[in-house]
């Protein structure tokens, strides 16, 4: 009688790392859009620096802002350095360029919370001991406001500009998602662009009915490509063409 050897289960296809990358970037997209709520989570501080100096509202939402935009800091950097091996095969000057807006923007970012977080050090630390100057701490509290709108400006609403434009080329001329997505992307860059512009001569708030309107094509773009990213990825006959040009290189 003879005998068979067993037969081995079948094995799995191994995962395209392609795929994987663009699962994980398109994480990270979504991942930026978590900082939303601290427009109301900073209200009590932005409102009224001084009545939050001596205890009006909660310390709590600011604190749970701040660890917010924390995330959505690390999030932009990752999603440069997750899709900056792809994106290089079409360009790496550019491809470097969004990780360079996106490390600006982080950097930023990160000033912008720190002096809020100086704030409510100054709340519940400072305010009320002795020999405590209260003019001097309703300044300071003002300034870092100040401080924190300015960094906001250029983090969280100039950088983005020069970030999607530079992404939107690669995007465009590899072929990766679909066209329209970028092509969103070279409309509202530049409607950003001179929203910002108007907001840093005085002409309307940060956090006008305005600037938020400008902010939508752009917002869409990269919710967009976070989406597709996760549910689609990259397309293959763009990632093929990509790696046979670098194979000619």
């Amino acid at each position: 009688m003879t005998t068979t050897a067993p037969t081995t289960a079948a094995t799995r296809p191994s995962p395209d790392p392609m795929r994987r990358r663009a699962r994980i970037a398109g994480v990270l997209y979504l991942l930026t859009f978590v900082s939303i709520p601290t427009l109301s989570l900073y209200k009590p501080v932005k409102d009224d620096v001084g009545a939050f100096l001596l205890g009006a509202g909660s310390d709590t939402g600011v604190m749970a802002g701040a660890l917010l935009e924390v995330i959505i800091g690390l999030a932009g950097i990752s999603t440069a350095v997750v899709l900056f091996p792809v994106l290089k095969r079409q360009d790496h000057s550019a491809a470097l360029g969004v990780v360079t807006a996106r490390l600006v923007e982080t950097s930023l970012i990160f000033v912008g919370v720190v002096s809020l977080l100086t704030v409510v050090t100054l709340r519940t630390d400072v305010v009320g001991t002795p020999g405590t100057d209260p003019a001097a701490l309703l300044t300071t509290g003002h300034t870092l406001v100040a401080v924190y709108t300015w960094t906001f400006l250029l983090s969280q609403s100039l950088m983005p500009v020069f970030v999607d434009l530079l992404l939107g080329y690669l995007l465009y001329r590899s072929g990766l998602v679909p066209r329209i997505l970028p092509l969103i992307a070279f409309v509202g860059a530049p409607l950003l662009l001179l929203s910002d512009i108007a907001i840093f001569f005085g002409v309307y708030e940060n956090v006008s009915p305005v600037a938020l309107v400008a902010a939508v094509p752009v917002a869409v773009f990269e919710f967009s490509f976070g989406v597709y990213l996760i549910v689609r990825g990259f397309k293959p006959g763009a990632v093929a063409a990509l790696q046979a040009g670098q194979a000619v290189r």
